[in-house]
């Protein structure tokens, strides 16, 4: 007798739509699609940890260990089924159904059996084309672990099953349709979804973040047009949101979504925009290209989706500014990781940059990147500011050696001269840059920044507001906005602000940095306290958290903890951090002679904060002498 074992499992059922009545009319597109339905299946399984009993005709029976991992297993399948059949004639799309039970089986030489199968494929028809169905005991297990809605469809009588089960269906974020908002979205409003990589190498993944990256810049060129940044729209990578809440989300009326599958010297990108109000399609397309003609690619889809959005007129060809695949490849990548904000992510980012201008040192876009790069690494501490700004101006104005009419290159070379403390060059390349490209976060950014560094926040807001406009899901230009709103009396909005980015972002310290300013602008400081506690739990070694920290110490009398706290900052290594903080907390703690002392280090190490003339915790600073002293020299009014 062979050895049986009997155990607890999550089993999934998927059936092809059709099938049958297919088979019946054409054999041969019948069996060719199964094919393409195994290919699909079976990588998105593994990643998943299902194992895969059998295949019978065109279904699959698949065994998890978990609930949790099957059910985002039969999210993950219908996801890549529906990005595989963007723009492909509907006789060639596969249509599944997946079900999902949890119950015994029992296995023998590695088939499995029982009623838990038979659970399993019995309410596969009860799953919409392109949707899941799953049964209570399965919802019992996933009920808030999983992040879309899973709605009951209620009692259901299964063929040979003895007892009704529940059956819930998972509501897909392509077909939930939303009660319409009275926010009219702008169709002339695009982003740019992060393209799905649908290749069988994992790391071809920043190949897909590339070229949602090319069709941002390509698109910002459109005149009439506004484009949401890459910063924001990278948020959704992964996700599974519907495509309304995201057009909500980011004030965009239009969405372009798509996929990459990279083989070889072959690429096949597939293209669809849609109105993000009504979820109709609006225009698809597929390019099966070889990759030494990306920059055609770029150009036609962009062309095309400029069409659609405005009738006819077409965007001119965008700037090939390297025929160096190689290079190509290699910027894209470095792109990808400079994104991800951490030390080495930014030092990996510098390296395949320089590998890149190495390579073609010709390359404008790789040069702008690479300034870009140095400003975050001062800005996050890891550098002195000094060297960074220097290495970001020099990138910048090679870029613009080799590009002078360069948008990209003249928003890079502002952000680097407004850190570097030369606001009336910054503002003249920020003004070039928005008159060239008015989609670009940074330009706007850098004259927001000079502005409030004026003291003219109205003005400076205005500017910061577009940036967030153009960037709705950036942390830091929200945080930004929101320091300069608490300064101009605003805290409540800074609030409102920097709460809307906690629900969006809650695992992000800039958020709870962000929250804990404007409750000290509000002179709450036990919540402000609270939020610091959240921030300092996702990073508990970040300086700027712990230079607020020092600041809510010294603000409530608890001065021997805010010298601490002080204490610990200056083992930074980084100089301007170690500045920045004495400037703060010695002036918090009324040591104006300690404060003005680090302030007037300034003028040679760019680090001061861009509010002295306006943030309250300076007033004593600024009334003496050298105050006039350091601003005289700074370029700023007295």
């Amino acid at each position: 007798m062979s050895h049986r074992r009997r155990r607890l499992a999550a089993i999934m059922y998927t059936d092809m739509v059709g099938y049958t009545a297919l088979g019946q009319g054409n054999e041969q597109l019948s069996l060719a699609l199964v094919d393409e339905q195994r290919k699909l299946i079976r990588p998105v399984l593994a990643k998943h940890n299902g194992r895969e009993v059998k295949t019978m005709g065109d279904a699959f029976l698949v065994e998890f260990s978990n609930t949790l991992d099957a059910v985002r297993c039969a999210y993950d399948i219908q996801r890549t089924t529906r990005e595989f059949n963007i723009s492909l004639p509907e006789e060639q799309r596969i249509h599944l159904r997946v079900g999902i039970h949890l119950g015994d089986v029992v296995e023998s030489v590695g088939d499995i059996s029982g009623d838990a199968v038979n659970v399993a494929s019995r309410i596969v028809p009860l799953a919409e084309d392109g949707g899941v169905s799953l049964t209570r005991q399965v919802y019992d297990q996933v009920q808030n672990k999983f992040d879309l809605p899973l709605t009951s469809l209620g009692s259901k009588k299964l063929k040979n099953v003895a007892a009704p089960a529940e059956v819930f269906k998972m509501v897909m974020p392509w077909s939930e349709k939303k009660a319409s908002s009275q926010v009219q979205l702008e169709r002339n409003k695009v982003a740019v979804l992060p393209f799905a990589n649908m290749s069988p190498d994992p790391g071809d993944e920043y190949f897909a973040d590339g070229m949602t990256e090319e069709l941002i810049a390509a698109l910002s060129k459109l005149r009439g047009v506004g484009v949401i940044s890459r910063t924001s729209v990278m948020q959704y990578k992964n996700q599974t949101k519907n495509v309304g809440d995201i057009g909500r989300e980011l004030g965009a009326g239009t969405l372009l979504e798509g996929s990459v599958r990279k083989a070889g010297n072959r690429v096949r990108i597939a293209v669809q925009l849609i109105d993000a109000s009504t979820d109709n399609h609006l225009w698809a397309e597929n390019y099966d290209r070889n990759l030494d003609d990306i920059f055609a690619i770029q150009s036609d889809v962009a062309s095309k989706v400029s069409a659609s959005l405005k009738a006819g007129v077409f965007v001119s060809p965008a700037d090939a500014d390297t025929d160096n695949v190689e290079a190509y490849t290699i910027y894209i990548r470095a792109m990808q990781l400079s994104h991800e904000s951490s030390e080495q992510n930014l030092r990996n980012a510098i390296r395949l940059l320089e590998d890149a201008i190495a390579r073609d040192p010709s390359f404008a876009r790789a040069h702008v990147g690479l300034a870009h790069v140095w400003v975050r690494m001062g800005n996050y501490g890891y550098e002195n500011f000094t060297t960074t700004l220097n290495n970001a101006v020099a990138e910048a104005q090679k870029a613009l050696e080799l590009q002078p009419s360069s948008a990209e290159a003249h928003a890079a070379l502002a952000e680097a001269f407004q850190y570097q403390d030369r606001f009336v060059e910054s503002a003249s390349e920020a003004e070039i840059a928005i008159r060239s490209n008015p989609n670009i976060a940074e330009a706007h950014s850098a004259l927001g920044l000079t502005y409030s560094t004026e003291g003219r926040l109205e003005k400076g807001l205005v500017h910061l507001r577009k940036a967030l406009e153009l960037d709705p899901l950036s942390v830091y230009h929200a945080r930004t906005m929101a320091l300069v709103m608490g300064v101009a009396g605003r805290a409540d909005e800074a609030n409102a602000l920097m709460s809307r980015m906690q629900q969006l972002f809650p695992d992000n310290f800039l958020v709870y940095l962000g929250l804990a300013d404007s409750y000290m602008f509000a002179r709450d400081f036990v919540t402000a306290q609270k939020m610091l506690d959240k921030g300092l739990e996702i990073g508990p070694d970040e300086p700027l958290l712990l230079i607020d920290q020092g600041l809510l110490y010294a603000f409530t009398g608890r001065n021997e903890e805010a010298e601490e706290v002080l204490r610990r900052i200056q083992r930074n290594k980084s100089e301007s951090v170690r500045l920045f903080s004495q400037q703060f907390i010695q002036a918090a703690l009324g040591n104006t002679e300690e404060a003005i002392q680090a302030l007037m280090r300034g003028p040679e190490t760019h680090a001061w904060p861009f509010l002295i003339k306006t943030l309250p915790v300076f007033e004593e600073l600024r009334k003496d002498p050298r105050f006039k002293e350091f601003s005289l020299k700074m370029g700023i009014p007295a």
